[in-house]
């Protein structure tokens, strides 16, 4: 990987306006796109499988007139006046016969009407007029809402002065968010971070250009991806805050190693390959984490929390994409000026300062590491204070009741709660068959007096059967509100008590409603919120400890993780539902938050908590296994590498979280209400795993742990794969760039190469040269190492140690390449060897490896097989044989001359002899040798 992004970034950096001018039209033409065939956001809710969801469903099938979404206005008559007398009732009645008239209004309900009853206050000072519509929120179109709103306006007109009008109900209960004013202070915060991190203005705005330029392509095509499936209008803006804080951090983790290099003197591309290579295989595995837990929301099952995670996660891929591509590119138009105003040094005794050239050990981290023990517990037990508010914390889908005070919906769901309770905002429905009754309406009295003995139930405004009397509807209006806990558990109770009626009247009945819909999706992200999170921890786990290769670096990420989620749930419920700061911030309305909030914040907050747990750590690691010892303890030597590694990552981790920070935080003042409180706990989030667990809490534990912080099992360490995360590769190619000396030609080239596995070694100890258009006969006792070995220089095995080029490209870091130029013919036990061979040498490869030379002895093959290899031409040949006289009787008639020859000695069995006392070989075992 890393390799491969070094190559990549070398070529970005040398062709900077081709994937300048990539990426812009790929912009282009996704934006084209999303504007000529986006069909809008879909605010719609749905969870298929729940017993609300199937009601609903069974409705739209029998009761149309009942399943689609409602609209209702209040109208509040002025003190001392009555809605049931002029001039209210006839405004009201011409109100109604004008809505009526609107499109997709399937039917509105008169307060006055003798067969109505609950729409009208005892008092008579309020009444609600209710209108169905045919279909779903979604399904109504623009123009009705706006004749509706029209009307309301009109009717508003027509009361008199100290009375009020307002519309609202199921179909403007949500709103559609969008980008406002506040969120630029966002931006404007990362500007000043990048600033004062890079001092350069150039420098500085090249990450927020990147991450804008990423941020409108995820953004085209989610708009795009509306033509195929139905996309809420929360997730465009959830992609938006993510693109944006992890675009503009990816290209700082970047830009800043690449500062850093160009400043140590090395030359403008070559440190973009090299910051490419390192910082961005950091960059990609950082994405990757975040990608797998933004999938992982699937784990609830609902198909707009899918969708919402698979759009961010487009997101992020997009960023990750433009950080190793657009990022370099734009590296090479500002070319050496990335230095910017170099960081001076205090001069001692005064003067001119100089310019600093190592950074100083961090004042924060020595603090932390001279007390482990207190720093420990002093940010555990303030996180597990913080975390106290998160027991209270109650989850709902959003409603009218969350909306701005100022908007008509809101204030018609205070209003009605105000004159006719809480519940009347968010009734119930109950529904099943009742074809089998011989007396319908007198069923459905006897259920809706069974039902309004259910503890919560205020009334039952409606019982009636369909037209044709096979489908019974009873609308219960709760006491409590909609989003409220007791609504909820009357939900509960009401399915509880639809078992009883179903064994004593035969009537299945469902629970259904916007109210049930909600509450059902509620109860869906809760059962799947601890699966979700052993996920992720678990995860997290695995993957540090693959990265770090150690058990209680992880096991220290992890528990960090845990305490910054419970920190960022604390705050939020402390704000959202104890009221805490709630003006500040601009809370409409202290309650429950969106139920989606929890396992959103989980995904998002575990990636970005790895990001800055892998810039952090890996240095300290890097700095741990290259000291010396020079009389410290292993212990002193860990203590010394955390701080090392914390001084030298600290600035750019400090630099990318203060960026987090600001980018969510700006969508919490003025952000809309079912992404405020995700902005607000991931700003929280990122704050609390950033400063207080990653860079105080983490030193502090390993500084306890010392040496033992990097300890696995050697059968573990064996068995894990191997990432390579902070571009090794890439710096072990560096380092030997001119071996094995500089300007070599050698096609292949090893020095004490092995192969092993957890059993046995296979071959160790080899050593060779190959020069262009050379061959090297490889023969053995074990034909199995004999084909491993051609196999490593093929770049198919990577060898467990020794120094190997092909091609000039190390491996196993260059495998990709080597695998890409190199033919290979596995001849033993193929049953047309002869068509194996042609297969390996076709394409002109540079070099071919040939497994089992024996197969091609017979007579009908021998002159065809050297005809081939004749003709082959300057090909590099590498090839195994058990028979040395006939291979190199072949290899003499393909005309190949000067044949180096390497023996591989078989690993013996304990009670064997060693290697040394096999039979003698024409070829060494550990070196190669002209022999003909």
């Amino acid at each position: 990987m890393s390799t491969l992004l070094y190559s990549l970034g070398r070529w970005s950096f040398r062709h900077a306006w081709r994937v300048l001018i990539g990426w812009l039209l790929v912009v282009g033409l996704a934006g084209g796109g999303a504007v000529l065939l986006g069909q809008g956001t879909d605010n719609s809710f749905s969870i298929p499988g729940t017993e609300a969801q199937e009601g609903l469903e069974q409705l739209s099938r029998t009761f149309p007139q009942a399943s689609g979404t409602s609209a209702q206005f209040i109208v509040v008559a002025a003190e001392g006046d009555r809605v049931d007398e002029e001039p209210y009732s006839g405004a009201i009645a011409d109100a109604i016969a004008a809505l009526e008239d609107i499109d997709g209004v399937l039917a509105v309900t008169d307060p006055f009407d003798e067969m109505v009853s609950g729409l009208v206050t005892e008092d008579a000072s309020a009444a609600i007029v209710r209108l169905q519509f045919d279909g779903q929120a979604t399904d109504v179109p623009a123009a009705a809402k706006t004749a509706l709103e029209d009307e309301v306006a009109v009717l508003e007109d027509a009361l008199p002065e100290g009375s009020q009008a307002a519309l609202g109900g199921d179909l403007f209960s949500t709103s559609v968010p969008g980008v406002t004013i506040t969120e630029v202070v966002g931006l404007i915060i990362a500007l000043l971070v990048l600033i004062v991190t890079f001092r350069s203005f150039v420098v500085a705005g090249l990450p927020l250009l990147t991450a804008l330029i990423g941020v409108a392509l995820s953004m085209a095509l989610i708009f795009f991806a509306t033509v195929f499936a139905p996309i809420s209008s929360t997730t465009p803006l959830l992609a938006l805050m993510l693109g944006l804080a992890v675009g503009i951090d990816y290209a700082l983790f970047i830009v800043a190693r690449h500062q850093d290099q160009v400043r140590a003197g090395v030359d403008p591309e070559e440190s973009v390959a090299r910051a490419t290579g390192t910082a961005g295989s950091a960059v990609v595995f950082a994405g990757i984490t975040v990608l797998i837990a933004l999938v992982g929301l699937s784990f609830a099952n609902i198909p707009f929390l899918t969708t919402m995670g698979i759009a961010a996660a487009v997101a992020v891929a997009i960023a990750v994409a433009v950080a190793i591509t657009l990022t370099p590119a734009m590296l090479g138009f500002i070319g050496s000026r990335v230095r910017g105003r170099m960081p001076q040094a205090p001069k001692a005794g005064g003067g001119r300062a100089a310019p600093a050239s190592a950074p100083r050990e961090n004042r924060w981290v020595r603090t932390v590491t001279r007390h482990p023990l207190v720093t420990t517990l002093a940010v555990v037990i303030g996180l597990g204070v913080v975390a106290i508010p998160s027991g209270s914390l109650a989850l709902a889908l959003p409603n009218a009741g969350v909306l701005p005070e100022s908007s008509q919906a809101r204030v018609n769901y205070d209003l009605t709660a105000e004159e006719f309770g809480p519940g009347f905002n968010g009734p119930l429905v109950m529904t099943g068959t009742i074809v089998t009754s011989t007396d319908p309406l007198g069923l459905m009295e006897d259920l809706a007096a069974e039902i309004e003995r259910v503890p919560g139930v205020e009334e039952i405004a409606l019982a009636t059967p369909n037209e044709t009397a096979d489908t019974g509807i009873i609308q219960i209006i709760p006491e409590t509100a909609p989003d409220s806990p007791e609504t909820a558990q009357l939900v509960r109770d009401l399915r509880a008590e639809a078992e009883r009626i179903s064994d004593e009247y035969g009537i299945d009945l469902v629970v259904t409603g916007f109210t049930a819909v909600g509450i059902d999706i509620s109860d869906r992200l809760g059962e799947a919120l601890i699966p979700f999170g052993v996920f992720v921890v678990g995860l997290s786990f695995l993957l540090l400890m693959i990265v770090f290769r150690s058990i209680a670096v992880p096991l220290t990420a992890a528990l960090g993780y845990l305490l910054s989620v419970a920190a960022a749930f604390g705050v939020v419920a402390a704000v959202f539902e104890w009221g805490w700061f709630a003006d500040l911030l601009h809370v409409a309305r202290v309650g429950p938050v969106i139920s989606f909030m929890p396992i959103v914040l989980m995904g998002v907050l575990f990636g970005l908590a790895m990001d800055y747990q892998v810039f952090l750590v890996t240095r300290m690691r890097e700095d741990f296994v290259h000291a010396r010892r020079d009389g410290r303890t292993a212990r002193r030597i860990a203590v010394d590498a955390v701080r090392s590694g914390f001084t030298a990552s600290a600035r750019v981790v400090t630099a990318a979280a203060l960026i987090m920070f600001g980018v969510f935080a700006a969508f919490v003042p003025e952000g809309d209400s079912s992404i405020k409180p995700i902005a607000l706990g991931l700003a929280v989030g990122i704050a609390v795993d950033a400063f207080l667990v990653r860079m105080t809490l983490i030193p502090a534990l390993m500084a306890l742990l010392g040496d033992k912080a990097w300890w696995m099992p050697r059968w573990l360490e064996r068995t894990l794969p191997v990432l390579d995360v902070e571009g090794d590769a890439v710096r072990r190619e560096l380092e030997l760039a001119d071996w094995p000396e500089p300007g070599s030609t050698a096609a292949v080239v090893g020095e004490g190469v092995a192969v092993r596995d957890d059993e046995r070694t296979v071959f160790s100890g080899a050593t060779f040269r190959v020069e262009p258009a050379g061959t090297l006969l490889v023969s053995g006792a074990d034909a199995a190492a004999c084909r491993v070995f051609l196999l490593t220089l093929a770049g198919r095995i990577p060898p467990s140690e020794g120094l190997l080029k092909v091609g000039g490209h190390l491996l196993p870091g260059r495998a990709a390449w080597v695998r890409a130029h190199v033919g290979v013919a596995l001849l033993g036990g193929s049953d047309a060897p002869l068509a194996e061979l042609r297969a390996a040498l076709a394409g002109s490869p540079r070099t071919v490896v040939v497994d089992g030379l024996d197969a091609l002895f017979e007579p009908g093959l021998r002159d065809q097989a050297a005809a081939l290899l004749r003709d082959a031409g300057d090909v590099t040949l590498v090839a195994s044989a058990r028979r040395e006289a006939p291979a190199l009787a072949l290899l003499s008639d393909a005309r190949r001359r000067d044949v180096a020859g390497l023996t591989l000695a078989a690993d013996p069995p304990s009670a064997a002899p060693p290697a040394a006392a096999a039979p003698a070989s024409p070829f060494p075992t550990t070196s190669t040798e002209v022999i003909a």
